[in-house]
C-alpha cells in the first residue's frame, strides 16, 4: 500500500451526471476507513486554479447518495486550457498538501489531466461520469442509466397524447455524438424509428416507412441531438413526403441530466469511487476506473479520449427494430 498518500483531491468536471454524490461519498468512505482526508474542489478546473475546496466527510455524504447532480458544482474551464492556469492549479495543490487527485468527468476532464500530468507528477484517477455513455474503456459511465430511465419515463407519456390524436412525434435525448441514449430509449419504449449518428442508412428507412403512415397508432421516431440530420430537418423532409401528417416536436433537454440515480447508477458510483481510491493506494496513476463485463478495469487516459462506438450487436437491434 502507497504510504505516502495522506490526502487527496477530488473534483467533479463538465457535465453533470446522476450517481457523481455517490462516487463522492464512496471516495470519502474509502479514503476515512484508511486514514486518508479528502477535499472536494467545487466548480471542477475552476476550483482547481481558484483554490475553492472544502473537506469532504462520508456521514455528511451518506445522506445525499440520492440526489442528482453534483454538490461540488461542475464547470467547464477555458483557463485550464492554458499553462498559466494549469501552474495555478499546480500551486492550489502543492499549498494544500494534495498528494493524489481523483476527478469524476468525461473525455474533456480526461484530457486535461492529461496536460495537466505534464507538469504535475502527484497520481490522478479518472471516474467515467457522463450521461452520453460515450467513453472507451467502460460499458456504461455514470449517469447513464438514468438518463435512458428519464427519457424512457418521458417518451411513455408522450406516446399517450400522441395515441389519442394520431400524431407523428419526433423526440430529440441527448447524448452529444453518441447514439447510445437513442437507441436504447428507442428500443425499450417501442420507437418507430430511432436516428442516431453512427448509422448512415437510419433517415432514409424512416422516409419510406413514413411516407405511407395513415393509421390510428402512434408514430414515435427517437433522434439523438448529435443525428447529422436532426430534428427540424427530419420534420421538413416528413411533411415533404407526407403531407397529410399531424407532427410535434419534443425536445427532452437538461431533464435528463436531473432527477434521482438509478440504483444502477449509485451502485456503479459506489463501485467506482471505491476502486478509485484503492488504485491510488496500489500506486496507479493516470488511469480511468470503468467497468467491463461487469469487472472493473483500468485504461490509460491515452486510451480514455477515444470514441465509444455502438457495438455490433446495438447495431443488428437497431435494423430490427428501429429501422
Amino acid at each position: 500500500m502507497d504510504s505516502t498518500i495522506k490526502h487527496i483531491g477530488v473534483f467533479t468536471s463538465g457535465g453533470d451526471s446522476p450517481g457523481m454524490n455517490s462516487a463522492l461519498y464512496a471516495i470519502a468512505k474509502t479514503a476515512e476507513a484508511t486514514g486518508i482526508k479528502v477535499s472536494g474542489f467545487r466548480k471542477g478546473y475552476e476550483g482547481l486554479i481558484d483554490g475553492d475546496l472544502v473537506q469532504l466527510k462520508s456521514h455528511e455524504l451518506q445522506k445525499l447518495t440520492q440526489k442528482g447532480g453534483t454538490i461540488l458544482k461542475t464547470a467547464r474551464s477555458k483557463r485550464f486550457l492554458e499553462l498559466e492556469g494549469r501552474k495555478k492549479a499546480l500551486q492550489t495543490l502543492n499549498v494544500n498538501k494534495i498528494d493524489a487527485l481523483i476527478a469524476i468527468g468525461g473525455d474533456g476532464t480526461f484530457k486535461g489531466l492529461l496536460a495537466f500530468s505534464e507538469i504535475c507528477d502527484i497520481p490522478f484517477i479518472g471516474i467515467p461520469g457522463t450521461i452520453d455513455n460515450d467513453i472507451s474503456g467502460t460499458d456504461y459511465t455514470l449517469g447513464f442509466d438514468s438518463a435512458v430511465n428519464t427519457a424512457i419515463e418521458n417518451i411513455d407519456k408522450i406516446r399517450d397524447t400522441a395515441e389519442s390524436h394520431n400524431r407523428v412525434f419526433i423526440v430529440e435525448v441527448m447524448g452529444r455524438d453518441s447514439g447510445y441514449i437513442g437507441i436504447h430509449s428507442g428500443l425499450m419504449v417501442g420507437a418507430d424509428a430511432i436516428l442516431i449518428p453512427e448509422s448512415g442508412t437510419d433517415f432514409i428507412n424512416l422516409l419510406g416507412k413514413v411516407k405511407n403512415y395513415d393509421s390510428e397508432d402512434a408514430f414515435l421516431i427517437v433522434v439523438s441531438e448529435g443525428d447529422e440530420i436532426g430534428a427540424e430537418l427530419v420534420s421538413s423532409k416528413i411533411k415533404e413526403v407526407n403531407p397529410n401528417v399531424d407532427l410535434r416536436i419534443t425536445k427532452l433537454g437538461h431533464i435528463q441530466r436531473g432527477g434521482n440515480p438509478s440504483a444502477l447508477d449509485r451502485m456503479l458510483g459506489i463501485r467506482l469511487g471505491v476502486e478509485a481510491v484503492k488504485s491510488l493506494l496500489q500506486s496507479k496513476k493516470n488511469v480511468m476506473i470503468g467497468i467491463l463485463n461487469n469487472q472493473l478495469h483500468l485504461t490509460p487516459f491515452n486510451e480514455v479520449v477515444k470514441q465509444h462506438q455502438v457495438n455490433k450487436e446495438l447495431h443488428e437491434l437497431l435494423e430490427l427494430f428501429g429501422t
